[in-house]
């Protein structure tokens, strides 16, 4: 569940504007490659702290999507000393598990063989399953009893609830995966010991159970929600080669099949120092903490290889392509362009663009909202990933009005940008806003400390300091070439919903109104997450999004107090006792 904390983040408070300006970030690199970052700050006696990986789901290959966010759960599986009554018998324990998962493996590849010539329907049908399977299968799930009963179960999240922490959570992305908690200023060396000591001594206990776990979460936020699985065919459509095509939570087949071997080896590349950044940012002394880093991270040996980076590029896409779909939402379109990465010239313009077109005072609002009535809501913006970029535009439909109207008029609103200047008035209010968006940025500990390891991930921490001006230089002729050199028809893809029958034609949640497309869409996928939540899970998101409350933007405050509302009332349920 800590996935959606990351979607909220992203969405809430590191999303357009959320650039911070003259932070005095310390900077401390070991000798293996990992870097610390540090922003200390007097008055709180608590302190922000994470590290992150340079890695996500677009470092993976087809056979292993969805390892990073797996990842994600084990790395709070303990370690050699935390996690475990017996470590020598564990580890004997996990052998052999490994083992007679190898020999199911074959058993299933001749399965797979056999549907595939036709002898059988489905390989996953236990009736195609030979007796040495079943056998397997069942010193398996024997097996799996026993590592229970060898097991500390969430003695990692405990150790720091002891000792004050809070908040501790996690998330995966495409292009990395990230890890934080707010620990107590006296309780910094906690922090560098368990955190180094599951860097380096990680223990991935109950990984084929937590590949179910997964498995049941890509159920809840893909399968189960109403667009999910269609959301997942626009991205597969959108993206031809690039590996932004593949879901951060991975392929289902791939689920299923990851070994434990796959997982190390893995790890072993991705999450050794010199593919690391750590941050603090609170109330503690910087030569303290770099003697820690020194004393805890120092001891990481460096990779037996350097990361890798994306080879494999986007084609250049010739034609327009459309997908329609009949779905139990509202009728709506969404417009998506290929544009440019984090960091690109044109990807401060776009993010501009994206501004000008979005929120209540926007010109899609106006436009299609208020004046020609043809949409209940309608967005765009600029996602500049590590290796590549989109814009897209969205709108639902008014009842009465369909997709294609809606899509329409997005595209008048688009001419405009490509025939007309953005008059100097407007232009300097978005500048305004963004300066606005800067500031808030700042003021919150984790939300500071998030967005430097989000930056240092993609091009470095010090594009913090650097990017307003980059913003602030942003020109009208510049709006109106990157509107005429990217947005053109054979460079987008469209996906039309339409509103199944069973579905009970389009009323929208109330709960839902005034909120954009993607503020609606994480609001559904927290709905359908949040009974699955155990009280600590929802406490501690809650305590995240109360902290970004006060960073922010003004246009993103309804949709926060949507979310904190329903974690609130979910919090109560449990508390209380009911389901």
């Amino acid at each position: 569940m800590r996935r959606f904390t990351l979607a909220l983040l992203a969405l809430f408070l590191c999303a357009a504007g959320a650039r911070a300006q003259n932070v005095p970030v310390q900077e401390v690199v070991l000798d293996n490659g990992l870097r610390v970052l540090m922003v200390p700050r007097k008055g709180d006696p608590n302190i922000a702290a994470g590290w992150i990986t340079r890695t996500g789901s677009v470092n993976e290959r087809p056979g292993i999507t969805g390892l990073s966010h797996l990842f994600e759960h084990m790395m709070f599986k303990g370690t050699r000393t935390i996690g475990t009554k017996d470590i020598e018998a564990n580890l004997k324990l996990l052998k052999e598990m490994d083992d007679v998962r190898a020999q199911m493996r074959a058993e299933d590849k001749e399965l797979i063989r056999r549907a595939r010539v036709g002898e059988i329907d489905d390989p996953k049908d236990p009736k195609n399953r030979s007796d040495n399977y079943r056998q397997l299968l069942a010193r398996f799930d024997e097996l799996t009893k026993r590592e229970k009963e060898l097991m500390v179960k969430d003695e990692f999240d405990r150790v720091y609830t002891t000792a004050g922490a809070s908040g501790m959570n996690a998330g995966t992305s495409n292009d990395f995966t990230v890890y934080f908690l707010n620990v107590p200023a006296n309780k910094l060396e906690l922090w560098f010991w368990m955190e180094s000591d599951r860097l380096l001594n990680p223990v991935f206990r109950e990984f084929y159970s937590e590949r179910d776990v997964v498995h049941e979460e890509r159920r809840l936020r893909t399968d189960s929600t109403p667009t999910g699985k269609f959301d997942e065919q626009f991205d597969a459509l959108f993206w031809m080669s690039s590996p932004y095509g593949w879901p951060v939570v991975g392929w289902p087949s791939d689920l299923e099949a990851i070994t434990r071997e796959e997982a190390l080896d893995y790890f072993a590349v991705n999450y050794a120092p010199n593919n690391l950044t750590a941050c603090l940012v609170g109330d503690f002394e910087p030569a303290q903490a770099t003697a820690l880093a020194k004393k805890y991270f120092g001891r990481l040996p460096r990779g037996p290889r350097e990361p890798e980076p994306v080879r494999t590029q986007e084609m250049k896409q010739l034609a327009e392509q459309r997908m329609i779909a009949y779905a139990e939402t509202s009728p709506q379109v969404r417009v998506r362009y290929h544009t440019q990465a984090d960091g690109h010239p044109d990807d401060f313009v776009l993010s501009v663009l994206g501004d000008i077109l979005s929120g209540r005072t926007g010109r899609l609002y106006k436009s299609l909202v208020l004046q020609q009535e043809v949409a209940n809501n309608a967005s765009a913006n600029q996602n500049g990933n590590k290796y590549e970029g989109y814009f897209e535009l969205r709108g639902t439909a008014k009842p009465g009005k369909t997709p294609e109207e809606v899509e329409q008029a997005l595209y008048r609103e688009i001419e405009k940008l490509q025939k007309e200047l953005v008059p100097a008035e407007e232009l300097q209010k978005i500048k305004n806003q963004s300066s606005a968006d800067q500031f808030r940025g700042l003021q919150s500990n984790f939300g500071l400390m998030v967005q430097l390891l989000l930056r240092d991930a993609n091009r470095s921490w010090s594009s913090i300091n650097t990017d307003p001006a980059r913003v602030q230089a942003v020109t009208a002729e510049d709006i109106r070439r990157v509107a005429n050199k990217y947005f053109t028809p054979e460079n987008r893809t469209v996906a039309i919903y339409r509103t199944k029958a069973a579905a009970g034609g389009d009323a929208e949640d109330a709960t839902l109104a005034g909120l954009s497309d993607q503020e609606k869409e994480q609001v559904r996928r927290l709905r359908a997450a949040l009974p699955q939540m155990k009280a600590e899970q929802v406490r501690a998101i809650l305590q995240q999004v109360e902290q970004m409350g006060a960073s922010a933007p003004a246009d993103k405050q309804k949709g926060l107090q949507v979310v904190k509302k329903m974690l609130e009332d979910r919090l109560k349920q449990l508390e209380g006792g009911t389901k």
